[in-house]
C-alpha cells in the first residue's frame, strides 16, 4: 500500500510537472496575443472636449510605453450619459475605459433615470486633471468685483442672466450653487454647448457665466469680458492675480472641474494598479504637465481610492445643489 500511495504522489507530481510546463510554454504567447488587442479610451463627449484632449493625450503616451493599438471612441449623446453606459457594460478586462468629467456624477441626481450608477458600475483609476471655473461677467452691467455683483444682483432680483453649455453642467450647477449661496436670484439661459454661450456671452446678450480659465483669460486680454473670481480652493496658476471666491466670502465654494479614469466594475484590481501606475507615471512627465497647462488644466494622479472617494464626495454635494435649487434634466 505505501509503494501504491509513494506511485500515485510521483503520479500526480509529474501530471503537474507537465502542466506547468505547457502553460509557461504558452504563456509567452498568450502575452503577445494580449499586447496586440486595442485599449479603446471611451469620451462620452465630442471631439475637442477636456475629456477628449485628456484621451488623446493619454492614449499616445499609453501606446508608446505598451507598444499596444490604443484609440479613442468618442460616444457623446445626452450630457454623456450614453457614452458612459457603453463603458460601463464593457468586459471588464482592461481594454476598455473611460475618461470622462465630473458631469457623470451630476448626472445621477439631475436625471430621473440614469443606466448606470457612477459608485457602483466602475472601479475608478485615476483623477487625472483639474480645471477652474472662473466666475465673468459682460462689462456692459457695469461691474467690476464680485461685491458689486451681489449688489446688483440683490437689487434687481431675477433680472440678471447668466448662461451655461446647457442643464446639469458643471458651469450650470456651479452658478446656482453661488445662488445659493450668496443668497441671489440670476436667470439661468441654457446653450446647446459652449460655442453659443460665450458667443453670447462676448457679445453682450447674457451677463454672467462661469468659464474655463484659459476660455476667460484670452477674452478678458481683449476687454470683451471681465473676470471678478476663480471658483476653485487656491488661485489659478494661470491667473494668480485673480482671488478665489473663497478670499471674498464665499466660503466652502470649491467648482473645480475634475477629469477621471475609470474601467468597468469588476475588472481585476491587478489590470486596476497596472493602469494607476502608468498613468501616475505619465502625468508626472514635465512635458505632458505643460501641455495640460496650456489648456488650463493641472496634473492631478494618486491612488484609485482618492478618485473614488471624490465620486462619492460630489455625489451628495451636488445631489444636495440640485434638490435645493430644483434643477431638472429639462
Amino acid at each position: 500500500m505505501a509503494t501504491d500511495s509513494a506511485s500515485c504522489t510521483h503520479s500526480r507530481r509529474t501530471v503537474l510537472e507537465i502542466m506547468a510546463t505547457a502553460f509557461a510554454a504558452m504563456t509567452p504567447s498568450l502575452a503577445q496575443a494580449q499586447s496586440q488587442q486595442t485599449i479603446r479610451l471611451n469620451v462620452p463627449f465630442s471631439p475637442g472636449t477636456g475629456p477628449d484632449l485628456l484621451a488623446r493625450i493619454l492614449s499616445e503616451e499609453l501606446r508608446q510605453r505598451w507598444n499596444q493599438p490604443v484609440i479613442v471612441e468618442n460616444k457623446p449623446g445626452a450630457s454623456g450619459n450614453i457614452g458612459t453606459d457603453a463603458a460601463a457594460r464593457a468586459v471588464p478586462d482592461g481594454h476598455t475605459l473611460l475618461v470622462t468629467v465630473n458631469t457623470f456624477v451630476m448626472n445621477a441626481s439631475i436625471y430621473r433615470s440614469i443606466p448606470y450608477d457612477p459608485e457602483k458600475s466602475f472601479a475608478p483609476i485615476v483623477e487625472i486633471a483639474t480645471g477652474v471655473l472662473a466666475l465673468v461677467v459682460h462689462p456692459s452691467i457695469n461691474v467690476n468685483t464680485f461685491p458689486e455683483l451681489i449688489a446688483l444682483a440683490r437689487s434687481k432680483p431675477g433680472e440678471i442672466n447668466y448662461a451655461s453649455p446647457g442643464r446639469g453642467t458643471p458651469q450650470h450647477l456651479a452658478m446656482e450653487l453661488l445662488k445659493l449661496t450668496a443668497k441671489i436670484n440670476l436667470t439661468h439661459i441654457p446653450y446647446p454647448g459652449s460655442a453659443g454661450a460665450v458667443k453670447d456671452l462676448a457679445g453682450g446678450h447674457v451677463s454672467a457665466m462661469f468659464l474655463p480659465i484659459h476660455t476667460a483669460l484670452p477674452l478678458a486680454e481683449a476687454g470683451q469680458i471681465r473676470i471678478l473670481a476663480v471658483g476653485s480652493q487656491a488661485r489659478a496658476p494661470q491667473a494668480t492675480h485673480v482671488p478665489t471666491l473663497a478670499e471674498l466670502g464665499v466660503t466652502d465654494f470649491d467648482v473645480d472641474l475634475w477629469y477621471g479614469v475609470l474601467a468597468p466594475v469588476d475588472t481585476p484590481k491587478a489590470i486596476v494598479d497596472r493602469y494607476n501606475a502608468v498613468f501616475n507615471e505619465i502625468l508626472a512627465q514635465p512635458g505632458v504637465r505643460a501641455v495640460l497647462d496650456k489648456q488650463g488644466l493641472i496634473a492631478q494622479g494618486g491612488a484609485p481610492d482618492r478618485l473614488a472617494e471624490l465620486i462619492a464626495r460630489d455625489r451628495l454635494r451636488w445631489a444636495k445643489v440640485v434638490k435645493d435649487a430644483q434643477i431638472t434634466s429639462e
